[in-house]
C-alpha cells in the first residue's frame, strides 16, 4: 500500500522533478480507469434500454427514458457530497471505496436483465444505485487537482476527465459486443433488428443482455485492488489533514452518500407518475432539481462534529461569485456532453428507427423503420469524439486562455444545436427519416467535439481563478451541478418526443448556450473584468 503524503507542494519545482511527477502520474493513471468504469456503470442504461426495446421487454418507452433519468438525477446529486470526500476521507480511501461500490449495481443489473418479467421498480433501484458512478467524477477530479502544478492543470485534469469520459464510449462499444456472447446465463431472441459497431443484427438472433452488467464486475475488481495498493492520501493541511482510519473514512463516505440517495429519491418520487412508482404529483423538474440540490447541501451541513467543520470551511466557495459563473459555464460544456451521451442512442432509435406517417391528420410514430440506422452502431461516436478531444481542449486553453477557447466553442454550440434541431424536425415528420440522418450526425458530432474542448478549457479557467484549497471543491461542485444534464437532457428529449416536437429541446439548449456566451464574456473577457482571459 502506498504511503500517505504528509507534505505535498507540486509548485515546488525541486520536489516535483525529484519525486512529485512520478507520484502524481501514478495516481492519475489509476484514477482514469476507475473513473472510466464509473461513467460506464452510470450511463449504460442509455444502451441497455435500446436493447430492452429490441427484446420486447414489457415497458412503455416513457418508462425506459425514466431509467436513464433516475440514474442521471442520482449521479448528479451524489456529486454534491462527493465534492467534499477528499478533504474528509483522503484520496486513496475515497477512490478505492467509491469504485468498489460500483460492483453492486453492475452485478445486480446483470441478474435482473436475465428475466424480462422483472418488475420496473427493481430496474429503477439498480438505476438509482448506478448513480454511484456519476458521483465519482467530483471526488476524482478534486483528488487529481491536488497532485499537479497549475502549469499543467489543464492537461492533467483534461486527461483524467477526458479518458474517464471514455467510459461512455467504451461502454457503448463493449456492451453491444458482449451482449452477443453467451458467457453468462441463458440468451433471449431479438424481436427487432439490433446491432453493434461492426454489423446489424437481425431479429430472431439470440442475445445476452445481462452481460451488459456482468462485464463491468470483471473490470472493477482489479481496478479496486490497484487503487488500494497504488494510490496515495495527501495528508497535508490544505488537502486531507484529519482523515483517521480507513474504516472511519468509509463510514463518513457511506453516510454522506446516503444523504444524497435520500434527497434524490425524494425528488424522483415528486416527479414520477404513480404508474412508474412516483407520487403522481408530477412536480416540474425545474422545481425539483433546485430543491434536491438545496436539500442535499443543507442536510450535509447538519452533520455534526468534524465533518461539519470541514464542510463549513469548504462551503466558503459559495461566497465567491466566480463559483456561480463557472457553474453555469461548466453546465454548458460538461452538462451538454453527459446529457447528450445519455440520450443519444435512444434518440437515434426513436427518431430514425421508426417511420413517421400522418393519416387523416393523426401521426403514427410506432411503425418500425427497416431502413433506419442501428442506434447501437452509431451511439458511441459522439461521446467518443467528445472525450477524445477533451485533453486537447485543456492543452489549447493552457496556451491561449481558457475563457477565450470557451467563448469560441460556445458560438459553435449555438450554431450546431440549431442545425440539429432543423434536421430532427425534418426526420420526425418523414416516413423515410434515414434521409436526414447524415446531416443530423455530422452536426451532432461537431456539437460533441465542442463540448469536449469546452470541458478542457473550463478546467483551466477554474485552476487559474481559484486558490489551491478552493480549486478542488469548486471542480467538484461545478461538475455536480453540470451532471444534472444527464437527467435534464434525456427528460427534455423524452417530453418533446412525446409531444412530437423534438426540435424544441435543441432550441432551448441553444438559448442557454447564448446566455453562457454573455456570462463568459462579462466575467473573463470584457475590458475591466476582474480576471481577464485566464
Amino acid at each position: 500500500m502506498a504511503e500517505d503524503l504528509k507534505t505535498w507542494d507540486p509548485e515546488d519545482e525541486a520536489q516535483w522533478e525529484s519525486t512529485g511527477k512520478h507520484i502524481a502520474n501514478r495516481n492519475l493513471w489509476i484514477s482514469i480507469p476507475a473513473l472510466l468504469c464509473g461513467f460506464a456503470v452510470w450511463l449504460y442504461w442509455g444502451i441497455i434500454t435500446v436493447q430492452m426495446i429490441n427484446l420486447g421487454f414489457p415497458f412503455q418507452r416513457g418508462d425506459l427514458f425514466t431509467l436513464m433519468a433516475i440514474a442521471g438525477l442520482t449521479g448528479a446529486t451524489l456529486r454534491i457530497p462527493s465534492t467534499f470526500f477528499i478533504r474528509i476521507a483522503g484520496g486513496r480511501n475515497t477512490i478505492f471505496f467509491t469504485t468498489a461500490l460500483l460492483i453492486i449495481p453492475a452485478f445486480g443489473t446483470g441478474m435482473l436483465l436475465q428475466n424480462p418479467d422483472t418488475p420496473l421498480w427493481q430496474f429503477q433501484l439498480m438505476a438509482l444505485l448506478s448513480g454511484f458512478g456519476g458521483g465519482n467524477f467530483a471526488s476524482s477530479m478534486s483528488n487529481i487537482s491536488f497532485f499537479f502544478p497549475k502549469k499543467v492543470q489543464g492537461m492533467s485534469l483534461g486527461l483524467n476527465a477526458g479518458l474517464g469520459n471514455f467510459g461512455v464510449t467504451t461502454m457503448q462499444i463493449v456492451v453491444p459486443l458482449v451482449m452477443t456472447m453467451g458467457v453468462f446465463g441463458v440468451g433471449m431472441e431479438l424481436t427487432q433488428n439490433s446491432g453493434n459497431i461492426f454489423v446489424r443484427i437481425p431479429a430472431g438472433t439470440e442475445t445476452f443482455i445481462h452481460n451488459a452488467g456482468y462485464v463491468w464486475v470483471l473490470f472493477l475488481v482489479p481496478i479496486v485492488i490497484a487503487a488500494w495498493v497504488g494510490m496515495n492520501n495527501i495528508t497535508a493541511d490544505h488537502v486531507s489533514p484529519n482523515i483517521g482510519s480507513p474504516l472511519g473514512a468509509f463510514a463518513k463516505i457511506s453516510g454522506m452518500l446516503l444523504i444524497g440517495l435520500i434527497t434524490a429519491s425524494a425528488g424522483l418520487w415528486l416527479m414520477l407518475p404513480a404508474a412508474a412508482g412516483g407520487s403522481g404529483f408530477m412536480v416540474s423538474k425545474w422545481i425539483v432539481v433546485p430543491l434536491v440540490i438545496a436539500a442535499t447541501v443543507f442536510a450535509l451541513k447538519l452533520i455534526p462534529g468534524e465533518i461539519s467543520t470541514n464542510l463549513n470551511r469548504q462551503y466558503k466557495i459559495f461566497n465567491n461569485k466566480h463559483t456561480w459563473a463557472m457553474t453555469v459555464i461548466y453546465t454548458m460544456t460538461f452538462g451538454s456532453f453527459i446529457g447528450y451521451a445519455a440520450a443519444f442512442g435512444l434518440a437515434i432509435k426513436v427518431i430514425f428507427g421508426f417511420q413517421h406517417i400522418e393519416t387523416g391528420g393523426v401521426w403514427d410514430h410506432s411503425i418500425a423503420n427497416p431502413d433506419g440506422p442501428s442506434a447501437l452502431m452509431w451511439a458511441w461516436t459522439g461521446p467518443f469524439i467528445g472525450a477524445l478531444i477533451r485533453p486537447f481542449g485543456g492543452k489549447l486553453a493552457d496556451k491561449i486562455g481558457g475563457a477565450l477557447v470557451t467563448q469560441i466553442i460556445s458560438v459553435i454550440m449555438v450554431a450546431c444545436a440549431l442545425g440539429v434541431a432543423y434536421f430532427m424536425k425534418q426526420a420526425y415528420g418523414s416516413a423515410t427519416p434515414q434521409e436526414f440522418f447524415v446531416p443530423f450526425m455530422v452536426l451532432f458530432l461537431i456539437l460533441f467535439a465542442a463540448t469536449g474542448i469546452g470541458n478542457g478549457s473550463t478546467f483551466r479557467t477554474i485552476a487559474m481563478v481559484f486558490d489551491k484549497e478552493q480549486a478542488g471543491p469548486v471542480l467538484g461542485w461545478t461538475s455536480a451541478v453540470a451532471a444534472y444534464g444527464a437527467f435534464i437532457i434525456p427528460k427534455v428529449f423524452g417530453e418533446q418526443i412525446n409531444a412530437a416536437t423534438p426540435e424544441y429541446a435543441l432550441y432551448g439548449f441553444a438559448a442557454f448556450y447564448t446566455l453562457c456566451i454573455v456570462i463568459n464574456y462579462w466575467f473573463y473577457l470584457r475590458p475591466g473584468a476582474d480576471i481577464r482571459n485566464p
